[in-house]
């Protein structure tokens, strides 16, 4: 096992990377803290690691001081007591590197049963410069936080941003070419349905398709059915087609309940909050809370969810290709989701007090961000709603700015509470600048 471990460790420090797309999310390098990649499967987590390894090379770390064990591979058949074997190897090829500037990259980690004992003695011991990921059916960002007990700092992977799908797609981000804006709006309308998992792109639909459905039956069944032990899976699968069906809109726990009620299920309501629970803790979908200032309040209003991926919820969902507005607004809820929030601190809302606003972001200083989404606001009916709803949240919440974010509508009013800027998404997700 040791020689093989010596092969696996030197094989690694040969890797290529020639075809590694940069991401928007860059691990810090020098904190002394464990680095913890959680997300949504097949979202890159591993390219995550190559990237922060291309970064340590070019800071002149050489690739010796690099160990990155793949804990999917099947040679290595191994548990907790063997895990010592890898420092034994890495000390026998080079037993001049002091162990302190060892980088030390565990992917998949959670592949080996009781990997906390291992991890929290090699940083205590060893090095704390150790960056590790895993799935999400044994690797949640909640159990991780509590196993390594203080010593790690959690980043979420998400699939592909919009600036991540043009850098793949290999476009010219520059929407003051006329020829590029066209070529990018029709993009982001590709983008919209396809989604942003890494896998998919370049794929025709069909395919694409077919890769989507196989990730979903992966999280129903190992993530949710298989983790959480779940004896009900038939109502588990309704309520994310539910769910799915009534993206972007208000619900109630209490409706779904009576629907299955009388469908005959039996079931309780906690069984439908555990459901819930479970589903975001998996990055499947995330819940949103009507906002108010107070905790409790928050807590016990009426949710709204968004899924991770807009193309896995236009393969879940019937004719939400025809209804751009879904997809739209779930694309905008991910981006947010991808600034502003995190597992612990959601921090994104939305607002309802006879109107409603999409969006209300607490940013890292606690700022508050008014945010309506719309395709387009051409007709004055709907530019009238969409306003009305921002007004109302930006009165009560007292800011004097307010967002739209479009299609393609761009312009700027003053009204009577505060300034109002209409963005269209797409270049909004370019440029962070823009809201």
């Amino acid at each position: 096992m040791k020689t093989i471990l010596k092969e696996i460790i030197l094989s690694n420090q040969k890797l290529k990377f020639n075809d590694l797309i940069t991401r928007d999310l860059k691990l810090p390098l020098d904190t002394q803290k464990i680095i913890s990649v959680v997300g949504v499967r097949r979202s890159g987590k591993t390219y995550i690691l190559f990237d922060t390894m291309i970064q340590l090379m070019e800071r002149g770390i050489k690739k010796e001081q690099l160990v990155f064990i793949n804990f999917e591979d099947e040679r290595l058949s191994f548990d907790t007591m063997d895990m010592d074997l890898i420092l034994q190897a890495y000390r026998e090829l080079y037993p001049e590197i002091p162990e302190d500037t060892i980088y030390f990259f565990f992917d998949e980690i959670q592949n080996i049963h009781g990997w906390e004992k291992f991890i929290r003695r090699v940083y205590d011991f060893v090095s704390k410069k150790i960056f590790i990921s895993g799935s999400n059916s044994s690797f949640l960002a909640r159990d991780i936080a509590t196993s390594l007990r203080g010593r790690t700092l959690t980043y979420e992977v998400f699939p592909f941003s919009f600036s991540e799908y043009v850098r793949f797609s290999e476009l010219e981000n520059n929407p003051f070419i006329p020829r590029n804006k066209a070529i990018l709006i029709n993009s982001f309308k590709e983008y919209l349905q396809k989604g942003g998992f890494p896998e998919t792109i370049k794929k025709d639909d069909r395919v694409a398709r077919d890769i989507l459905r196989n990730y979903f039956y992966v999280m129903l069944y190992k993530d949710l059915i298989e983790r959480y032990n779940i004896s009900s899976p038939l109502i588990l699968k309704y309520l994310i087609e539910k769910l799915a069906a009534n993206v972007t809109s208000s619900f109630a726990v209490n409706k779904i309940f009576n629907e299955l009620k009388s469908q005959g299920y039996a079931l309780s309501k906690n069984t439908l909050y555990d459901f819930l629970s479970y589903i975001d803790h998996v990055y499947l979908a995330f819940k949103i809370n009507k906002f108010d200032f107070s905790l409790l309040k928050r807590n016990a209003s009426e949710k709204k969810i968004y899924f991770i991926d807009t193309g896995l919820l236009n393969m879940l969902v019937l004719n939400t290709s025809k209804d751009l507005g879904k997809l739209f607004e779930s694309a905008v809820f991910i981006e947010l989701r991808r600034r502003y929030g995190d597992f612990l601190e959601p921090g994104i809302f939305f607002y309802k007090n006879k109107r409603e606003c999409d969006f209300i972001v607490v940013d890292a200083d606690k700022n508050l961000k008014a945010i309506q989404v719309s395709f387009s606001v051409n007709d004055k009916e709907t530019l009238d709603r969409e306003i009305s709803g921002l007004k109302l949240a930006m009165t009560a919440l007292e800011l004097r700015e307010g967002f739209i974010l479009t299609m393609e509508d761009e312009f700027e009013m003053e009204t009577e509470v505060g300034h109002i800027k209409v963005v269209p998404a797409w270049k909004a997700f370019l440029d962070k600048k823009l809201f």
